[in-house]
């Protein structure tokens, strides 16, 4: 039996015959996997927008309006709660014309802006803390800032969102300023002396107030019985003295 010869013809076809079909299975192969972006089934990437400060403040004020919602606030889940507040974003008055947000995005902004405010809050007790006789409001802001820019490496750029903030329980201050503290100390004692005045006496007033009320009128009965005394002898002497 001749052996087959690796130079011959027939070899030579064989092999381009396999390349050639293995090329075009991997181009079918290529085919079948290539997906068109284009369509409905593969989701589009959410287009990255910068959040203005007036959308800021409408997010805030539908967190805490949904969050404090006494008929659904313990009842509700966590997709429900997000699918209200996005209701509430889109649907603000103050927005009017702006393009919608999903629920997904207010909810990572919430998270960005929560974790900040959190933060300045520390910074802006610390500034009070620190407050020197004779500076306002605005040394201590600026002082903040100061304070959370050491702290943090950044600034401080959601000011607007701790304005909403501030005065809600959970991201209200301890401390108060100084000219605050005045003001505070003014109302105590102004409520100290109204309360002074309206407090009923105690007893040993009391029983001063009856022991003098009694000698007023011992006085008084003196005086009268004194008075009676002198006028009784003169009208003696004049019924004497008058004619029959």
């Amino acid at each position: 039996m001749d052996h087959f010869s690796l130079n011959s013809v027939g070899f030579v076809n064989l092999l381009s015959s396999q390349c050639t079909q293995t090329t075009q299975n991997t181009q079918n192969t290529q085919t079948t996997q290539t997906i068109d972006v284009g369509s409905s089934g593969v989701p589009k990437p959410v287009e990255r927008r910068k959040w203005t400060t007036q959308e800021d403040i409408v997010l805030i004020s539908a967190w805490l309006n949904t969050s404090k919602d006494p008929i659904v606030s313990n009842q509700q889940k966590l997709g429900s709660f997000w699918k209200r507040i996005e209701d509430y974003f889109n649907s603000s008055s103050q927005l009017t014309g702006a393009v919608p947000r999903e629920w997904s995005q207010c909810k990572q902004r919430w998270g960005r802006i929560n974790e900040q405010v959190c933060k300045f809050v520390g910074s802006y007790e610390a500034a009070l803390k620190e407050q020197a006789s004779g500076q306002n409001e605005n040394d201590v802001m600026k002082s903040a800032h100061d304070i959370f820019f050491n702290d943090y490496g950044m600034k401080f750029n959601l000011e607007h969102g701790w304005r909403e903030l501030r005065f809600d329980q959970k991201w209200r201050s301890n401390s108060v300023s100084k000219d605050g503290a005045k003001e505070k100390r003014k109302e105590a004692a102004e409520s100290v002396s109204d309360s002074d005045e309206a407090r009923p006496p105690g007893v040993k007033a009391c029983k001063a107030a009856k022991r003098k009320k009694k000698g007023n009128e011992a006085a008084f009965e003196k005086t009268r019985n004194h008075s009676r005394l002198e006028t009784q002898p003169s009208q003696t002497k004049n019924s004497r003295s008058s004619p029959l």
